[in-house]
């Protein structure tokens, strides 16, 4: 799969089957799409995902938009999926150009589309003017076929990124992984910290998330962690540590059941399960060895289960 940021940036001449929206978080509904993109996908078709990045446009705004997938999180995620991931920054060139526009300059200039697939409500186009009708009235005009796609649901209400980050909220990290698919999981590169874990007997990694990512609530989770292809089990503390430190960045740090190599500097993944408990201050270092040695035991029973 190739990653391509900004529009201007893809030229690819062949034709494809193409699908869009924010796609942020890759949850169910939008694994449906994907799965009718590739379905129309060969050798000379093309697969896309077109996902507009609006985290720098509120950023511009000065509002706060945390999201679920960072956009290497979301190459991971589909790489060996798709041909292409076509990453689109929600600038004012892209949110002023009305619909009619998008369709007949990105979608058959830039994408030479085939098959347009997307949800029920997706919009587009300044103001929001554009959907799934006026798609379905320039589908004989351009020469494309718009597939819609019913919304996936659970239970009586519609898998979303915002009912995703509702339950993120909460710490429901199990309804999560329901919503998602998969376990909700946090990229980053493992940093020196104090080295206190590794006093206190339980050496931990430290990754400090992207800005832009959304945390589940301070405190300690089971998890597992993928380094260098492999996945190791263990437990994670995302917050503060207040028994040890002053410092008010958030960071998650992890505790491996089984891994004693040295991981400075290397990629992980950390998939979240399930929250065991609050992150709090102990009163003393020895209460806090003693607390994490309880969390641990926990660990190990979630994944015996």
């Amino acid at each position: 799969m190739r990653y391509i940021r900004g529009i201007e940036n893809y030229n690819c001449p062949s034709h494809t089957a193409i699908t869009l929206g924010k796609f942020d978080g890759l949850h169910r509904g939008h694994q449906k799409l994907i799965e009718q993109v590739k379905k129309h996908a060969d050798g000379q078709i093309k697969s896309v995902v077109f996902s507009f990045d609006m985290f720098p446009f509120f950023k511009e705004l000065g509002k706060q938009n945390y999201i679920l997938m960072t956009s290497e999180e979301k190459c991971l995620r589909l790489e060996k999926q798709v041909d292409y991931l076509v990453e689109c920054p929600f600038v004012e060139k892209i949110h002023t150009m009305d619909a009619e526009t998008f369709i007949k300059e990105v979608l058959m200039k830039k994408f030479h589309a085939k098959y347009v697939v997307v949800g029920t409500d997706f919009r587009f186009g300044y103001q929001k003017k554009g959907d799934i009708y006026l798609l379905e009235k320039y589908q004989q005009i351009c020469g494309y076929k718009l597939i819609v796609i019913e919304k996936e649901m659970y239970g009586e209400r519609e898998i979303s990124s915002t009912f995703v980050k509702e339950e993120i909220h909460k710490g429901n990290m199990e309804l999560a992984e329901k919503l998602l698919g998969y376990p909700y999981t946090i990229l980053g590169t493992v940093e020196h910290g104090e080295k206190l874990g590794r006093k206190l007997g339980f050496p931990t990694m430290n990754v400090i998330p992207a800005e832009e990512k959304l945390l589940s609530p301070n405190g300690v989770y089971v998890s597992s962690v993928m380094i260098d292809g492999k996945e190791y089990r263990g437990i994670s503390n995302v917050g503060c540590k207040p028994t040890v430190s002053d410092k008010k960045e958030k960071l998650v740090e992890t505790f491996l059941f089984d891994y004693d190599e040295d991981a400075y500097g290397k990629k992980i993944q950390i998939r979240l399960y399930s929250f065991v408990r609050e992150e709090k201050k102990f009163s003393s270092v020895s209460a806090l060895q003693k607390q994490m040695r309880s969390d641990i035991k926990m660990g190990e029973v979630f994944f015996k289960k």
